[in-house]
């Protein structure tokens, strides 16, 4: 049976995959490589460089006002594709027009209100808040913690 030749994306999925990334950067990494082939007509990424990076980037923060987050993680997607699946250095800085990060601060509660909603939640619930409050980790690492994952020895 003859295998057909792997396409781009396969080969990004293989090297995310290779480098232990989430299944969830995964699948952003691959939609903005996308979005990024289908604004340049389909051309391949191979045949473009850092001024076609700069013109989908600038679009994104000047038409489509993407905050500067969604566009610092579309570059980072990119520079993934060149630096680790085509192994093509760019021919060049990266000077885009970049999007404007808010400037108001994230409101958070304070140690009493974060106890206050702790305890009125009870069982796994409980258990999974107070992990994340104590540790610091994320929603899917607390989610995806194994008994094998602790150390009952070191507390």
């Amino acid at each position: 049976m003859e295998q057909r030749p792997k396409k781009l994306l396969d080969h990004v999925r293989d090297a995310i995959r290779l480098k232990h990334y989430s299944l969830h950067t995964e699948h952003a990494y691959v939609t903005w490589i996308k979005r990024y082939i289908f604004f340049h007509d389909k051309r391949h990424p191979k045949d473009m460089g850092a001024a076609e990076i700069e013109a989908f980037l600038t679009h994104l923060a000047v038409q489509q006002k993407v905050a500067a987050s969604t566009q610092n993680q579309a570059l980072s997607a990119l520079l993934f594709l060149y630096r680790d699946v085509l192994r093509h250095p760019l021919d060049g800085p990266i000077d885009a027009i970049r999007a404007r990060k808010p400037k108001r601060l994230p409101t958070v509660l304070t140690k009493e209100e974060t106890l206050q909603v702790i305890g009125t939640l009870s069982g796994t619930y409980a258990l999974m808040a107070k992990l994340l409050y104590g540790t610091g980790m994320r929603l899917m690492e607390c989610l995806r913690l194994r008994v094998k994952d602790l150390d009952f020895a070191q507390q």
